[in-house]
């Protein structure tokens, strides 16, 4: 989603299937990788160079054209977060567009004074809310003093400067997008304005000023209720992995929490920052028309002397066995879908690549089992798709979601859901379809080297996440070994009926 103030993008609404898309694409686990001959991806010429922060750069030096792609990738999403800061990690997202000390403010002196007061008057602010009895003309009186100070403040903003300073060197797509388990910023340039990228991002990175936090936070709420609360699918969503995790913070959406949003510090949002975004937690990744050296000298000389951070707290909810079939309704104002969920395992799990392949059996083109009875064959379906998700470091779901055609309802795609699946138990798929997916991996194999940003975005979400940028092309030579024993295998291990969460949406019934 872009903004006419910042652009980013997050994970919400139908973000499962477009998290389960970069999951198809990520990582396996260390050490497990097949000794067969390597993939095309593998054999990239990828320089890697650690700063002794431990800030890690990826350069690939690529001359087809004279622009570069820049990704800067944190493994830190809605996962590190707990109640009482659900969000953070978005609304971080937010606020690392609105620029630093001398980036987007004309006299930072000034604003700093602004700042510190707004805080002072935010966190009485919180403290009145939180009250057994809050006293209404207090919380009046707090929001008017808060509305004056940020209107004061506001006068010293430079708007959009970070985004203006970039445009206006032939930047395009800068964007970001927050997820359960990443916060990634991009963007590409012209080749021999790389140089820019190294100081706006250093200087963000070194001394970012939250400013305009409090009326940020009012977008984002209102981003939240736009895609969580009038969006059917995320309506849906949200209810089905709130049903589905009860402990760990997959049920929480990366939105967050509309409560903790409404209390949200700027304390909060400065100590996220540090525990999860020092250097050592920070990888890069530079695909394009550039100089492996040269770039190594630019990291050196603009990333070098950020402060490497503490290690980020590892998260350690784990969702309990769950001991039965759970089942939600909702009723809203739309037409009906069906959600269905099996308690998995993680992307790094070695059942992994089977339960891919088994949902490419399932839904993964127009002759695939589902496709072809549901939306080809009876049309009592729009759309079908499965899938492993929401996250891919913790054990997850598998997923199956499918819409309805009118006038055919959510039992009829579930039953048939079963018998599908009842049907891959007593007999493994057959050995063209495990072809055929075969032949699927080997062509995206070589897609996914046709872009330059979208191959950094692969690049640093590997080496992020298990410290290996080669590791997302393994992953395609693991599914590619998968055998149809495999996929019956993990079909009848998963999909048992006491570990699986079903979620409905029908219409309100008029009143």
């Amino acid at each position: 989603m872009r903004h006419p103030t910042r652009r980013h993008r997050v994970s919400l609404g139908r973000g499962i299937s477009a998290a389960a898309t970069i999951l198809a694409a990520l990582p396996a686990l260390p050490g497990l990788a097949m000794q067969s001959v390597p993939t095309p991806g593998e054999t990239l010429p990828v320089v890697r160079h650690v700063l002794a922060n431990g800030m890690t750069f990826l350069v690939l030096e690529r001359r087809q054209s004279p622009t570069v792609a820049l990704v800067l990738h944190y493994p830190v999403g809605s996962v590190n977060e707990h109640l009482g800061n659900t969000g953070i990690a978005h609304v971080l997202e937010h606020m690392m567009f609105k620029g630093s000390d001398e980036i987007g403010v004309t006299d930072p002196v000034s604003e700093a004074v602004l700042l510190d007061a707004i805080d002072a008057a935010r966190d009485t602010l919180v403290l009145e809310q939180a009250a057994p009895r809050p006293d209404s003309a207090r919380l009046l009186r707090l929001r008017g003093v808060i509305g004056a100070l940020e209107d004061q403040a506001r006068a010293l903003v430079v708007p959009n400067e970070f985004d203006r300073l970039l445009s206006a060197e032939g930047a395009r797509g800068l964007n970001a997008v927050t997820s359960h388990e990443s916060t990634r910023y991009f963007v590409e340039l012209p080749a021999n304005r790389t140089e820019l990228w190294f100081a706006l991002e250093s200087d963000r990175m070194a001394g970012p000023v939250f400013r305009e936090l409090y009326t940020e936070l009012d977008v984002v709420a209102e981003e939240r209720r736009m895609r969580l609360e009038t969006s059917p699918g995320g309506v849906l969503e949200n209810a089905f992995l709130a049903t589905a995790f009860q402990v760990h913070p997959y049920g929480v959406p990366v939105a967050g929490h509309a409560s903790d949003l409404a209390t949200l510090t700027r304390r909060q949002t400065r100590e996220y920052f540090r525990a999860y975004y020092g250097a050592r937690n920070a990888v890069v990744a530079v695909v394009g028309d550039i100089e492996a050296d040269q770039i190594k000298a630019w990291a050196e000389e603009y990333f070098g002397a950020l402060p490497a951070g503490d290690p980020p707290p590892p998260v350690t909810a784990r969702e309990p066995e769950q001991a039965g079939e759970r089942r939600i309704a909702v009723e809203f104002d739309a037409e009906s879908r069906l959600m269905i969920g099996w308690r998995a395992v993680s992307g790094l799990h070695d059942d992994a690549p089977a339960l891919r392949a088994l949902a490419i059996v399932l839904t993964g083109g127009r002759t695939t089992r589902l496709y072809r009875r549901l939306v080809a064959g009876d049309r009592s379906a729009v759309h079908v798709a499965a899938y492993l998700g929401p996250g891919f470091a913790h054990p997850g779901l598998f997923m199956i979601s499918a819409t309805p055609r009118a006038p055919h309802l959510p039992a009829e795609l579930e039953a048939a859901v079963y018998e599908e699946i009842d049907l891959i138990k007593e007999t493994a798929p057959e050995a063209t379809a495990l072809e055929r997916i075969r032949n699927q991996v080997r062509a995206g194999e070589l897609r996914r080297l046709s872009s330059n940003l979208g191959l950094a975005q692969q690049l640093a979400e590997s080496e992020a996440a298990l410290g290996d940028w080669r590791e997302t092309f393994r992953e395609s030579r693991r599914i590619r070994e998968v055998t149809p024993e495999d996929v019956q295998r993990v079909a009848r291990k998963y999909l048992v009926q006491r570990a699986r969460t079903v979620a409905t949406m029908m219409r309100q019934p008029p009143p």
